[in-house]
C-alpha cells in the first residue's frame, strides 16, 4: 500500500502569521499520525518562514511514523538532517525566492555534488530521496547518484489532468518504469488532492509514498484534520 505522509508546513504558516503557538505544530504532527498519517514531511527554508529549524528538532523525539525532512542541501540543512537523522530526507532544489518548490534537479548537472550529499546521509543511514521532473534521463542519473528513491513532481499532471487526464499521466508512467528498472523506489508530491490522487496512485501502482500538505491542509478546514486524512487515505486503496 502506497503510505500517505502529511506535509505540516502549512500549519506552521498559520501559526507565524500570529505569532506565539496557535496552532501548536508538534501537536498537530502528533495528532495526524493518530488520525491515519502513516508520516509527517517538513520543508524547513532558510528565513524559517513556516517550519523552523527549532520545530524539526523538536518533532524527532515525538513522531512514531515516518519522519521525512526535504529541502536544498545547503550546509545549514545538510547540518541539521544529518543531527536529526529523520527515516527520509528529499532532496529538492527550491531557490531562497520561490514561493513553493517549483522544479525538479538537473541531476545529470549536479551529479557530483548530489553523489557527495547522498553518500553522507546513507553514512549515517538516512534514506535519500531526489525530486525529480517525470523525465526517464532524470530518474536514472538519481540512480547514479546513489539515491534510494525519486520523488516525482506532480505539479504538470495536477496541471493538466482536468483537461486529459491520460495525456497528463503518460511522463509520470515512463518516470516511474524508469525509476522500477533503476531499483529505485517511488515517492511523489506537489498539488496531488482528492480528485486527482487515485487515478495517479492507481496507474502507477509501484508508487511507495505520497507528500500532501496545502490541499490536505486546505481541505481540513472544511471536513476537520481527522476526517480529511481518512478520506486521503481511501484515495489510496487497491
Amino acid at each position: 500500500m502506497c503510505q500517505l505522509s502529511v506535509n505540516i508546513n502549512k500549519v506552521a504558516t498559520l501559526r507565524n502569521a500570529r505569532g506565539g503557538n496557535i496552532p501548536d505544530v508538534l501537536q498537530v504532527a502528533v495528532d495526524c499520525e493518530r488520525f491515519g498519517a502513516q508520516g509527517i514531511t517538513v520543508h524547513p527554508r532558510p528565513d524559517e518562514r513556516h517550519i523552523r529549524y527549532a520545530d524539526v528538532r523538536a518533532l524527532k523525539p515525538l513522531l512514531t511514523a515516518e519522519f521525512n525532512i526535504e529541502g536544498n542541501p545547503e550546509p545549514s540543512f545538510i547540518e541539521l538532517v544529518l543531527e536529526v537523522q529523520p527515516q527520509q530526507v528529499t532532496l529538492v532544489p527550491d531557490g531562497h525566492d520561490v514561493i513553493t518548490s517549483n522544479a525538479g534537479w538537473d541531476v545529470k548537472k549536479h551529479l557530483s555534488f548530489l553523489r557527495e550529499v547522498i553518500a553522507a546521509f546513507k553514512s549515517k543511514g538516512i534514506r535519500t530521496s531526489i525530486f525529480v521532473d517525470a523525465d526517464a534521463e532524470m530518474v536514472r542519473h538519481a540512480a547514479n547518484a546513489g539515491a534510494d528513491r525519486v520523488e516525482l513532481y506532480t505539479e504538470s499532471y495536477a496541471a493538466h489532468y482536468a483537461a486529459n487526464r491520460e495525456t497528463a499521466i503518460a511522463a509520470f508512467v515512463a518516470a516511474a518504469q524508469a525509476a522500477t528498472d533503476a531499483g529505485l523506489g517511488l515517492n511523489a508530491g506537489h498539488d496531488l488532492n482528492l480528485d486527482n490522487l487515485a487515478y495517479f496512485y492507481h496507474r502507477i501502482p509501484a508508487l511507495l509514498e505520497v507528500s500532501i500538505g496545502h490541499a490536505l491542509i486546505s481541505d481540513a478546514l472544511y471536513f476537520g484534520l481527522e476526517n480529511t486524512i481518512q478520506l486521503y487515505r481511501r484515495q489510496l486503496l487497491n
